[in-house]
């Protein structure tokens, strides 16, 4: 056990030591003019009427982090960012808040003395990804943003079994995934035939996630004997490379059943005693220690080829309710949110974080509606201001917090008008499609916002070689 662990250690320490890749350098000349395009090699700071083509030029990074937002398809095997045609560096002088990398760190130039950044990086879509999305009706696009129970999709309780009613019911409702927990497996054979037999039946293979943190909350685990990993704040004080070490070994046990995302890291820090829903959950009940953890989980996950998921935004350690059970308050003001329960989740953003989950909880400081359906949240702090360009999740859409107060079509409509993507576990599956059909014919919601979240799904599936083309 202990040989093994040395292994994996080392294994860990060589993936994510610091890689530095030279090549013929520079490739961008100064002419003055407006906007850089980096065409091939690597990535490459930009000034203001910086113009010019990479013919590859040197990079300096850190493994995790990325040219573009989407981690796999610009690293090679050893973690290297590649810029490649996709790539597209904007050169916005004057503004100071944007970055070449997403990270704040490398390969920027302040430009105009503030000590921000400059230049800002935009991506264009693959032209697969484009073309299937194109083709999909409404019907299939709206699907794409629900991650169903097996329950809510079949009606089957208990379901470990893919037969006639997954098969049928992902032809009538062709959902974009399934999160599956501890009723549904049995055996090893068992679970993965389950799951690659329902891969079989969609014909855009489908997001397959569980929560699986460590510790109390972890669905194999507790049932099949995966690799035993404990509560996340037990290893606080063990740094970073514990927790890039839990992380990998937690995807490499879920990605040998055929699961692909997992609703983990817990970003939330355990900054209230009382709290006993987050709890030993958490990775730290510091919030300066908890980002340099949270960010070693990212990394950890991606190192396996697994996607992660950042939760439960924007932190619910410091309550002592229970969302599971009813509304939660969150008290404290929005520039101490910013200050503290912010900090796991930018960290978390900045290594590569492909999926943010938003909690059923109620920030006063903004009013006293649920944080799911707060725009100037979802949308103004986590995607403008964090900069976040992933996907947006809600919570599970069973948990009382939200269905002792609002209804089934209300909650998906909302949801997505604030920013969400993604609908986890809606309670009525026809109900919640119809809701956003009918809110698109009406013009509710237009369906250039549904393609919006339909892109980031399909292009997540297609950086983790879910969907080939």
């Amino acid at each position: 056990m202990v040989a093994a662990l040395v292994a994996v250690m080392i294994l860990v320490t060589g993936i994510f030591s610091y890689v530095k890749r030279e090549n013929d350098a520079p490739g961008i000349v100064s002419p003055q003019t407006s906007e850089s395009t980096v065409e091939g090699g690597y990535a490459v700071s930009a000034s203001p009427g910086d113009t010019g083509t990479a013919d590859p030029d040197t990079v300096t990074v850190e493994v995790g982090e990325d040219l573009n937002g989407t981690v796999n398809p610009d690293e090679d095997e050893s973690g290297v960012v590649i810029a490649d045609s996709n790539d597209v560096i904007t050169d916005d002088a004057g503004e100071g808040s944007e970055d070449i990398n997403g990270i704040g760190d490398i390969n920027e130039t302040d430009t105009d003395g503030t000590g921000d950044v400059d230049v800002e990086v935009t991506t264009s879509e693959p032209t697969d990804v484009e073309s299937l999305l194109a083709s999909m009706t409404l019907h299939e696009k709206v699907c794409q943003m629900i991650i169903s129970s097996t329950f809510t999709l079949t009606g089957e309780r208990k379901l470990t079994t893919a037969g006639a009613s997954v098969q049928n019911a992902l032809a009538q409702y062709p959902v974009g995934g399934i999160i599956f927990d501890s009723s549904n497996f049995i055996s090893t054979v068992q679970t993965m035939t389950m799951i690659s037999t329902t891969q079989s039946y969609s014909d855009i293979p489908l997001i397959v996630t569980l929560d699986e943190e460590g510790g109390r909350v972890a669905r194999l685990m507790s049932t099949l004997g995966t690799t035993r990993i404990g509560p996340m704040l037990q290893y606080k004080d063990l740094g970073q490379e514990a927790a890039i070490i839990n992380a990998s070994i937690i995807a490499s046990d879920i990605r040998s059943y055929g699961f692909n995302l997992d609703l983990a890291p817990v970003a939330d820090v355990w900054s209230n005693p009382q709290n006993t829903v987050i709890g030993d959950r958490a990775y730290s009940d510091d919030f300066s220690q908890a980002a340099d953890l949270v960010s070693g989980a990212v990394l950890g996950f991606h190192s396996q080829g697994v996607a992660c998921t950042l939760k439960h935004f924007p932190g619910h350690g410091d309550s002592s309710a229970d969302s599971h059970y009813g509304a939660v308050y969150i008290y404290k003001s929005m520039d101490d949110i910013r200050r503290e329960e912010l900090l796991p989740f930018a960290a978390g953003i900045n290594a590569g974080a492909d999926c943010v989950m938003i909690g059923h909880l109620i920030i006063s400081d903004l009013g006293d509606e649920p944080a799911l359906f707060n725009r100037s949240l979802v949308t103004g702090v986590l995607r403008n201001e964090l900069g976040f360009r992933g996907i947006i999740m809600t919570d599970s859409l069973q948990m009382k917090a939200l269905t002792d107060y609002y209804g089934v079509s209300e909650t998906a409509v909302r949801a997505v008008q604030a920013g969400c993507d993604i609908l986890l576990m809606p309670s009525d599956l026809p109900t919640t499609v119809s809701a956003l059909e009918t809110a698109v014919a009406n013009g509710t919601i237009s369906e250039a916002r549904i393609d919006e979240s339909v892109r980031r799904i399909l292009n997540l599936k297609y950086r983790y070689g879910i969907l080939r083309f």
